[in-house]
């Protein structure tokens, strides 16, 4: 079942022509369009990431789906309402955070942001307190109930944000960059709780994300945006295997080489005795290249690493610009894992 359907959904922002001075006296708007007739719906208990560069029109539809934009066109439905005109009913079936933005009280210790959280959403007192002590627990929160916001770390203050965020048992959870500017550690215990509260609770969760670490940990689909278009709707599995193709052989040899030979493959990076080569696993093989290596220079050592996915995004953005292929969906997205168009750009089929 389908808890957030958008279709055809658009987002146009009016923008003056004219800076300063000039612009008191002529009022000339131009038309800006940060989200272009997007198109998907996501299930209920599924985990989401929505990848693509800054303006491509991302936190637009996250503020869309929030209720905190209206769109310009298009329809939307989150749980079966309109999330703009029906924002009061929306904000009980959401939870939302956005990582640079904190939505505790700065001067109030963290324990009573918590209490008004409590009481806004009419939280029973039990019920509140074993939520509270759940997540407190999940993401070390206990020292930090007694200390005002403003003096906790960025690390400390997400996390205390993302429990906020879910006291009140929301259905869907919203998270706008929640790791950035957040030290390791604290990303780990962050990506760790969303895992938990997915599988137990099978809460919905939406991330947009610049570090794909987030994504890759905790997302089972990704939907990446492109100059407020849709290029690529599907699982994250299919993704890797459609765009991910590229492997990449780690060589050290026993003294650095002048030059050689090798088909089918390409050195995207050199140091010293180390090189970094580049490979499509349906051109050639692993053992192939180190056959051809060893004819020509002495190998000391060797790994073998995988397409991560960051440079799957790249290979997906180098083929849209190729392709030239940057029309939306036809359909909305998958409604199940693996289900529905795999992307619109026509490559690998």
């Amino acid at each position: 079942m389908s808890v957030i359907e958008a279709s055809q959904l658009s987002k146009v922002y009016a923008i003056p022509t004219k800076k300063g001075l000039r612009g008191l006296f002529d009022q000339s708007l131009r038309s800006v369009k940060a989200v272009d007739q997007v198109s998907f719906s996501i299930e209920r208990g599924e985990v989401v990431g929505l990848i693509g560069p800054n303006g491509a029109g991302k936190s637009t539809t996250v503020k869309m789906l929030t209720g905190v934009l209206s769109a310009t066109s298009g329809t939307l439905r989150v749980a079966g309402r309109d999330p703009h005109k029906d924002r009061r009913k929306n904000a009980w079936k959401i939870g939302v955070v956005f990582g640079q933005r904190t939505q505790l009280w700065w001067d109030l210790p963290v324990r009573d942001s918590f209490d008004l959280a409590a009481s806004i959403y009419r939280i029973p007192a039990p019920e509140y307190k074993a939520r509270r002590d759940e997540m407190c627990e999940l993401l070390d929160l206990g020292p930090l109930l007694d200390r005002p916001v403003r003096s906790l770390s960025l690390g400390q203050r997400v996390r205390a944000d993302i429990a906020a965020a879910l006291l009140h048992s929301p259905e869907i959870l919203f998270l706008d960059e929640p790791t950035i500017g957040v030290d390791l550690k604290a990303k780990q215990r962050i990506r760790s709780f969303l895992e938990e509260a997915n599988r137990t609770r099978g809460v919905t969760i939406l991330i947009t994300s610049h570090d794909m670490v987030d994504i890759e940990r905790n997302c089972q689909r990704i939907i990446v945006f492109d100059k407020g278009k849709v290029i690529v709707d599907d699982a994250l599995d299919a993704v890797r295997s459609r765009f991910g193709n590229e492997r990449t052989l780690v060589v050290t040899l026993t003294q650095p080489a002048a030059s050689f030979q090798l088909d089918n493959a390409h050195i995207v990076k050199t140091d010293g005795e180390k090189m970094w080569i580049r490979f499509d696993r349906a051109s050639a093989t692993p053992v192939e290249l180190l056959a051809r290596l060893a004819e020509q220079v002495e190998i000391r050592d060797f790994a073998l690493e995988e397409t991560g996915i960051e440079r799957t995004v790249e290979c997906i953005y180098d083929a849209s610009r190729e392709t030239k292929a940057l029309e939306p969906l036809k359909t909305p997205g998958p409604g199940r894992l693996g289900e529905g168009p795999a992307s619109n750009l026509g490559i690998g089929r």
